[in-house]
């Protein structure tokens, strides 16, 4: 009785190790039947395509369908995708039925640079992408005296300490705090930078000119601002100014036309 007790227990302990072992294997033997390519939020974002990330899959000639799933080579194709800055984050997987799946998330950009005869994008981690022509989203245009480096174009964050004297990191804050703000965010149409590394804005509504100074405390800059919008130049006319400066603490100093 004993024994039979012993063996009622052996065996679904065996069973319990030897199975997870036979199904992988047997897992592993399945050709691969199919290749799917799900792209996250590509109904807002529109930077890659799947034929391009499907391009990158055989590239090199790496044959994927009829593949036992155990030889195609996943971390390679991952590392081919990831390549594409446009793409924050790549998972390379298969599955029990035989598929080879690739999702990727695309970055999410808060604005364009147009600056030194470039074209990017900035995202929200603070990675540059360059302008492919793909697609160009609505977001606040940015230009001027902006300097894009080489660690910037390599994938560093303009927010990493390593980057050094770059206006950039400012207008990052100010772009976030416009984008944040319902107000300001229909506000202001374009963002440029002086060669005396002072900020202009130029707003969709009104013919006029924003100066903003430097970035320091636009936020009450900017809160001065929108009261001078709803109180003073709905009584005065929108064009009755040239320029709006806001560069000296607690003032607005304008021209008028």
């Amino acid at each position: 009785m004993k024994i039979i007790k012993k063996i009622l227990i052996i065996i679904p302990v065996l069973y319990l190790v030897i199975m997870p072992a036979f199904i992988a294997h047997t897992t592993e033997s399945i050709p691969c039947k199919g290749i799917s390519i799900n792209i996250d939020d590509s109904s807002i974002y529109h930077f890659v395509s799947k034929r391009e990330i499907a391009w990158l899959v055989s590239k090199n000639n790496t044959r994927i369908i009829g593949q036992p799933v155990r030889d195609i080579p996943l971390l390679d194709i991952k590392e081919r995708i990831i390549q594409l800055r446009e793409l924050k984050e790549v998972q390379v997987y298969t599955t029990i039925d035989g598929v080879l799946h690739i999702s990727v998330d695309q970055r999410v950009p808060i604005m364009r640079i147009i600056a030194g005869g470039g074209d990017y994008f900035l995202d929200e981690d603070g990675i540059i992408i360059r302008n492919r022509g793909l697609y160009n989203p609505r977001l606040h245009i940015v230009g001027g005296n902006i300097r894009i480096t080489a660690p910037m174009l390599n994938g560093v964050s303009v927010l990493d300490t390593s980057i050094k004297n770059s206006i950039l990191k400012d207008i990052y804050a100010l772009v976030k705090y416009i984008n944040n703000d319902d107000f300001w965010s229909a506000q202001i149409d374009q963002i440029y930078v002086d060669n005396d590394d002072e900020i202009n804005l130029v707003p969709r509504l009104g013919n006029n000119l924003i100066h903003l100074g430097t970035t320091e405390n636009f936020e009450g800059k900017l809160r001065n601002l929108e009261a001078f919008y709803r109180k003073v130049l709905p009584e005065v006319g929108w064009n009755k100014y040239e320029l709006i400066n806001l560069e000296f603490k607690d003032q607005i100093v304008c021209r008028r036309r």
